[in-house]
């Protein structure tokens, strides 16, 4: 062989040589260049690490919008929505019923027919699902409009609470996520008097969970009060003078020995007396109200009109006062 050529062939060798280094360390900048993730400390990796756990063999339905990705292979990587069908189109393997199939269920398939067909040697593919329409996240309870909400993305409880109008005027601060396929397994949470700062309450919903929001008691304070009115109670523990106090007090013509508690029983209306005036003397006790009561304070007759006849002298008083200080 002429130096030339030896030359010549060196050379070329050089080249393929570098080439293939270049390619190979491309290939692995992306992991070895890659950062470790710290958790960041408000908690957002934890959200995170719970997201595959949410889709992991969720059942798919019409409608769902799936992310599709097979190891190895970007080109054939998707994000599809599922026909009315039930059936997903797939690159090389045309169209999967994936309908009523997990997402385990539909990966093995899929996995199937890639490798049957010659088409990926020993494929690896994962579903993640982006939304949820078939299996909807269902509000009940408290909320101003109850229903099935579909689950699109990462949802939370105060979204959901949002989604169907709010809470309403009688909702309680109980909560309850019944989650889909484990009846026995709830969660219980008490929300505060401010939901913007509760953000503890605020915990991730899945498809197919059910939020059950409770409506509080309401104590009834009627008759001759300052404020007349409906009270939300979360237990029984508002007593008579404290609903007193919650409707500003009684008035001048309270006929405060005549008062009522009226409770609703299975056997009808029962009237229990209370000696509202000896209560607020400490001479009788403080007697406890259950929701649905209804604390009712008569007025008395005798006293309206005598005190309107003192009302009516202190104004004549009080006006001839003022003309005499004007002269």
């Amino acid at each position: 062989m002429s130096g030339r050529n030896r030359r010549f062939l060196l050379r070329s060798l050089y080249v393929f040589l570098v080439g293939s280094c270049s390619l190979h360390l491309l290939a692995q900048t992306p992991a070895t260049a890659e950062a470790p993730q710290t958790a960041p400390a408000n908690g957002t990796a934890s959200r995170q690490s719970a997201r595959p756990l949410a889709n992991s063999n969720v059942k798919l339905g019409v409608g769902d919008l799936i992310e599709l990705n097979v190891f190895g292979v970007p080109d054939l990587s998707t994000k599809i929505r599922v026909s009315g069908s039930g059936d997903i189109y797939l690159p090389l393997i045309d169209y999967v019923h994936v309908a009523d199939l997990t997402t385990d269920e539909a990966q093995e398939l899929i996995q199937k027919r890639l490798e049957d067909g010659g088409f990926v040697r020993g494929p690896h593919v994962s579903i993640f699902v982006d939304e949820s329409a078939s299996q909807a996240i269902v509000m009940v309870g408290e909320v101003n409009h109850p229903g099935a909400y579909p689950a699109i993305g990462d949802r939370r409880l105060f979204d959901m609470i949002s989604a169907a109008g709010g809470l309403t005027e009688k909702a309680g601060r109980l909560v309850t996520i019944e989650h889909h396929g484990d009846a026995g397994q709830k969660l219980e949470l008490h929300l505060s008097s401010n939901l913007a700062e509760d953000t503890q309450s605020n915990v991730e919903v899945f498809p197919g969970d059910t939020i059950i929001v409770s409506r509080a008691g309401i104590i009834y304070v009627v008759g001759d009060v300052n404020h007349p009115s409906g009270f939300l109670i979360e237990d029984n523990s508002l007593s008579v003078l404290k609903a007193l106090a919650l409707a500003g007090g009684n008035t001048r013509t309270s006929a405060l020995s005549k008062t009522k508690i009226l409770r609703q029983t299975p056997n009808g209306v029962q009237e229990i007396p209370v000696n509202l005036k000896k209560v607020l003397y400490a001479k009788a006790p403080d007697l406890p109200m259950v929701r649905g009561d209804i604390l009712f304070i008569p007025g008395s007759s005798a006293k309206a009109a005598a005190y309107r006849t003192a009302d009516a002298a202190v104004s004549i008083s009080t006006s001839l006062a003022i003309v005499a200080v004007a002269h």
